[in-house]
């Protein structure tokens, strides 16, 4: 198995549809996984520290299993077959430990509540993991660079930023 985290949410721009990427730890390699419009919000308000007034599916789930006295170990995705990620989760119960089905995309939303790990099957990384090219990672910064920026940074440092929440209404374009 294979520790993986979290990397980003993104969005498709052909469809719309969500993705998750996950990175392996230590490495650059990711998995992209399709997942659906609301475990993309959930993973994401949770990612991004967001509080919700009540409980979210996966706040629940989390919540049930702390209170039945289980605490989840971590997650495996474990198999892909047709196009479609299969997911476990592990739980351990006074010792006992239990496996559960679920999709990805509920155990890695579960799983980032928890602050459970996530492992996938060496086999699916081996065989659908991407690395990024080399044009496609991000590329640290020339000092030339950061000179050339300068002059933008001066005039950020320039601007009053306290007057942007006025109630004046700006003008109207005709």
């Amino acid at each position: 198995m294979i520790e993986v985290i979290v990397d980003s949410i993104r969005v498709s721009l052909v469809s719309q549809q969500r993705i998750v990427v996950l990175r392996e730890k230590g490495s650059d390699r990711q998995l992209v996984i399709w997942i659906g419009h609301a475990e993309a919000d959930s993973i994401t308000l949770k990612l991004q520290g967001h509080e919700v007034p009540r409980p979210m599916t996966h706040d629940l789930l989390n919540n049930v299993i702390h209170e039945l006295g289980a605490k989840l170990e971590y997650i495996h995705i474990h198999d892909l077959r047709d196009d479609t990620y299969f997911a476990l989760l592990v739980l351990d119960h006074n010792g006992q430990r239990m496996e559960i089905d679920a999709r990805p995309s509920d155990s890695i939303a579960l799983a980032i509540r928890a602050q459970a790990p996530i492992f996938v099957a060496e086999g699916i990384m081996d065989k659908v993991a991407i690395a990024p090219t080399e044009e496609e990672a991000p590329k640290a910064r020339q000092p030339e660079e950061d000179e050339k920026l300068g002059v933008f940074r001066e005039f950020l440092e320039t601007l009053d930023l306290d007057d942007l929440g006025g109630e004046e209404e700006p003008p109207r374009k005709r």
